[in-house]
């Protein structure tokens, strides 16, 4: 073992520090951890058993199962037996608790008995940040990314997916009658044990279509025709990203452009974002106290009435239009090329034609007003512009918000590399904190406290890398 770097004796006796504290720099993470719970009013919060009951056991105080939660959340450690583990050797933990030692169901209750306090404890510290002036911007990202759920794709069913296994099912049963039918024909070529095999998969088979009708029944009874055996708030949702779908949570976050801390956040069973903008943009403006923000989305948020509530409440959002028509992919003029003349209220067209208007229609809750030309049918370009006999052009009531939306856009192109510099990067990080599995816990409200406390440990170590530990307890304790 020459020229190597050598280890103690296992046997030697050393001489540890005087005190526990000596082992905890002074600006290791976990003294924020403790400053910041120890300046928080718990019972203020809602926190149950903030004050001890006069009789009966003592409890463990909430401070205490609140820092190894905050603790947990920022070692990647989210589980509640891995927490019970790292208390009783974690030195840091062991510091943070003062030696306390609770086990995991403790653990585990506190957070399912307090979830409202804790998401007003991530709410708190967003208070701190903004007290720091670490929102000095009035622009957030927003953006919204599924996570995976406590429920396998093949315990959530909908209509199509019955209907399918059903098929799947009947088939096999087909399959195992013929073959019995061959074992009846031919009797000496058949293995007793092989036929007894074949009755049994077939009452198995035959089982599961009887529990798939029940399900079915299930599922025409839901609101949403979705049925989720594990977790019943978790719903089946496409991933664009990935080209599939999972079984999951749909996360709607605002993160501010500077600082790129969550400032506010959302967790939903609903799979898609269109109606989340005004939503967001309005927590958004709490948090940081700006009643007027610039708000950038992606394509995904592009609705209608959606943008117009949007600008209604104060905000100004900035979301590009989703290319949907399939005009300017075959090659013809699409409605961008068709110029608006507010005053004569009439498009011109690319031939320099007149489309007036025409009718007004009622189409998905919109009220749209129609336009089109009346040399559509001896124009020499018609077969740049439509198929049909008339180009029509279709024109909201209200149409003169998303004009006005898409020139800011216009105006500010590096609006989208923004957006996806500040909002996608948390996404991605507590992603990977997370694991494979992501949530941990089920049912929409758990879930929502389990985001809480992500949300709230990234923003606590963006705190840090931005200001540093001793900065930030400063602050805290000021």
């Amino acid at each position: 073992m020459s020229r190597f770097i050598e280890g103690e004796d296992r046997s030697q006796s050393v001489l540890f520090p005087e005190s526990l504290d000596e082992w905890i720099t002074e600006d290791n993470p976990v003294r924020v951890v403790d400053a910041f719970v120890e300046e928080l009013d718990l019972a203020k919060l809602g926190f149950q058993r903030a004050e001890p009951a006069e009789t009966g056991r003592p409890a463990y105080h909430p401070a205490t199962l609140l820092k190894i939660y905050v603790y947990g959340y920022l070692n990647r450690i989210q589980s509640s037996r891995r927490l019970e583990r790292e208390a009783q050797r974690n030195v840091e933990l062991i510091w943070l608790t003062g030696r306390l030692m609770p086990d995991f169901k403790t653990i585990a209750d506190f957070r399912k008995d307090n979830g409202t306090a804790i998401r007003r404890v991530c709410a708190q510290f967003v208070v701190l940040c903004r007290r720091m002036n670490l929102f000095t911007e009035a622009m957030v990202a927003v953006d919204g990314s599924k996570f995976k759920a406590v429920n396998h794709r093949d315990r959530n069913f909908t209509k199509h997916k019955i209907k399918v296994r059903k098929e799947h099912l009947e088939e096999a049963v087909q399959e195992y009658l013929n073959e019995l039918d061959r074992a009846d024909r031919q009797p000496a070529s058949a293995l007793a044990s092989r036929v007894e095999n074949l009755k049994e998969r077939m009452a198995t088979v035959r089982a599961h279509i009887r529990q798939l009708g029940k399900i079915g029944r299930q599922v025409e009874q839901a609101p949403d025709g979705q049925v989720s055996l594990t977790d019943p708030d978790a719903r089946s949702m496409n991933s664009a990203g990935k080209g599939t779908g999972i079984v999951g949570y749909n996360v709607q976050t605002a993160v501010d452009t500077k600082s790129h801390m969550i400032v506010a956040h959302e967790v939903t069973n609903v799979g898609h974002d269109h109606a989340a903008l005004t939503k967001m943009a309005q927590l958004a403006s709490q948090a940081m106290s700006q009643p007027h923000l610039t708000v950038l989305a992606d394509r995904g948020y592009f609705r209608s009435e959606e943008i117009r509530r949007c600008e209604q409440a104060g905000f100004t959002p900035m979301v590009p239009k989703p290319l949907t028509s399939n005009a300017k992919f075959d090659g013809r003029f699409d409605k961008r090329d068709f110029v608006y003349d507010a005053r004569r209220d009439e498009y011109r067209c690319p031939a320099g034609e007149r489309a007036i208007w025409r009718m007004t229609t009622i189409e998905d809750g919109l009220r749209l007003h129609s336009y089109w030309p009346s040399a559509c049918p001896q124009c020499p370009i018609k077969t740049q512009c439509t198929p049909s006999a008339y180009r029509r052009i279709k024109r909201w009531e209200h149409e003169e918000v998303l004009e006005t939306m898409q020139q800011r856009v216009d105006r500010l192109p590096q609006a989208s590399i923004w957006r996806r510099r500040t909002v996608e990067h948390p996404f991605a990080t507590i992603k990977a904190w997370m694991g494979a599995t992501h949530f941990l816990t089920k049912t929409l409200p758990r879930v929502r406290t389990e985001m809480s406390l992500h949300v709230l440990a990234y923003n606590m170590k963006r705190a840090m890398t931005l200001l540093g530990a001793q900065r930030l307890m400063q602050a805290i304790r000021a």
